[in-house]
């Protein structure tokens, strides 16, 4: 049986990129570089503190982790390389807390990044058995297979079983999309940042019914890292506890025999969300009544709709009635996805779970000040990844306050950056970067033109 008593773990610092569409013009590299300055420079350390490295990806040989973590510089450290589908970033969150918890570690650095193909998820290992083919078989024994790619079919099927079940209707699943776009206008970072009405949303393309393509996320390339600390390193640190949010609790879980119960809700892991949020609410003693923003895995629209139920936001069966009262919004019961979610910030696989963390940071430290949930005192994020693994994690302020929002000129006086990294997508200068590459062990070989080719896209 685990310890119940875990040592605290917090984040310090976050940081990313924009997310864009996958066209090849930025290397892995370049995503991860510009991510883990960003972090460490909001964190206020140098690479020399970090004694993990932990990288998120999907696409891309082994070893990406090290050719990213390299240019920061070369300390011998252990660096992990991560890859657990579209839960990937979450998963990699996991793996710091646990050496931190675990007295491990007092300063990990975990990074994601994922350089992206155009169009939908592909497999690339066809020699072999598909991790996910049990899955695609129930719901071909269930369902059937159309001409649509395969993630929107299983997901749509979810959709059309929650419609069946509960009365759920067409226009609450695009309701859900035509939030996440509105929502994205406020974030920088975001790939898409239009607003669309309940129509546009209906009469985009039919992926496969109840989602059409505004429905669904798009592929994406980006970056996302963020800086783990202990206890003792931040009490080194007092000047920093104000922007320090604690992981007060957090589950990773894989599915249930449930999974191939044949039905299309439980196939898509709906028992292990169930399970891993009762968990992390429990362990971080959170009533997920009192949780006023959350970021969620919204793939897609269904995915959100279920996944509202399986969190314990709405009551059982009644998403589509917390959708239709407009308690996913601001002025609701909660704000659900304030970064535009997946379907409109984008989901590049291996920085998802870590972006996720970092808007659910900047809300608690009071600086996402243009999209901001005043009074928050707790947050909730929800990774999904089939196959399959589901991180869900309860974060709260070092310092126990509600978050209220700080002004952009203030926290850029006081942080690495010098601006608000909520607010405004900029980027870092050479002495920035210097600031906290390794003082020791740097190599400008491993470095190459990196640093160069990030600068010149600020």
């Amino acid at each position: 049986m685990a310890p119940k008593n875990k040592a605290p773990c917090y984040v310090l610092g976050v940081g990313m990129t924009k997310f864009v569409k996958p066209r090849g013009k930025i290397d892995y590299t370049e995503l991860g570089f510009e991510a883990g300055v960003k972090a460490m420079l909001d964190a206020q350390v140098n690479y020399d503190d970090v004694e993990t490295g932990v990288a998120c990806y999907c696409y891309g040989d082994s070893t990406c982790g090290q050719r990213v973590f390299y240019q920061f510089g070369m300390s011998q450290i252990p660096i992990y390389n991560v890859n657990n589908n579209c839960s990937t970033g979450s998963t990699g969150l996991n793996l710091g807390r646990t050496m931190i918890a675990g007295g491990m570690a007092d300063c990990v650095l975990v990074v994601g990044f994922e350089k992206m193909f155009p169009g939908s998820l592909q497999s690339f290992f066809n020699d072999r058995a598909n991790p996910t083919g049990t899955t695609a078989e129930m719901m071909k024994a269930t369902r059937g297979v159309t001409n649509a790619p395969g993630a929107p079919q299983m997901f749509g099927n979810a959709g059309r079983e929650y419609m069946e079940r509960y009365g759920a209707k067409k226009e609450d699943f695009a309701e859900i999309a035509r939030v996440n776009h509105e929502h994205s206008k406020r974030n920088p970072y975001s790939q898409f940042q239009d607003e669309y009405t309940l129509d546009q949303v209906l009469q985009s393309t039919m992926i496969h019914e109840p989602l059409t393509k505004l429905q669904c996320c798009p592929t994406s390339d980006g970056g996302a890292a963020a800086v783990l600390v202990s206890q003792d390193f931040l009490d080194a640190r007092p000047h920093l506890k104000d922007q320090a949010v604690e992981i007060a609790g957090q589950c990773l879980a894989t599915d249930a025999p449930s999974l191939f119960s044949r039905s299309s809700i439980d196939l898509m892991g709906f028992d292990m969300s169930r399970y891993a949020a009762k968990t992390a609410l429990a362990e971080a003693n959170v009533d997920v009544k009192d949780v006023k923003v959350c970021e969620l895995h919204d793939c897609f629209s269904a995915n959100e709709m279920i996944v509202i139920d399986a969190l314990g936001l709405s009551e059982p069966g009644k998403a589509h009635e917390f959708v239709r009262n407009g308690d996913i919004t601001y002025g609701g019961k909660m704000v659900i996805n304030p970064s535009g979610g997946l379907i409109s910030k984008g989901h590049p696989l291996g920085a998802t779970g870590i972006a996720q963390c970092a808007e659910l940071v900047w809300h608690l430290r009071g600086w996402a000040n243009n999209r901001l949930v005043e009074g928050t005192t707790a947050a909730l994020q929800h990774n999904l990844g089939l196959g399959g693994a589901v991180v869900v994690t309860v974060y709260k302020r070092a310092d126990g306050k509600k978050c209220a929002p700080v002004s952009s000129e203030e926290i850029g006086k006081k942080n690495g950056l010098g601006y608000n990294p909520a607010v405004e997508a900029k980027g870092f200068t050479k002495s920035q970067a210097d600031q906290v590459r390794s003082k020791k062990t740097r190599s400008e070989w491993a470095l190459q033109d990196v640093e160069t080719k990030v600068e010149s896209r600020f």
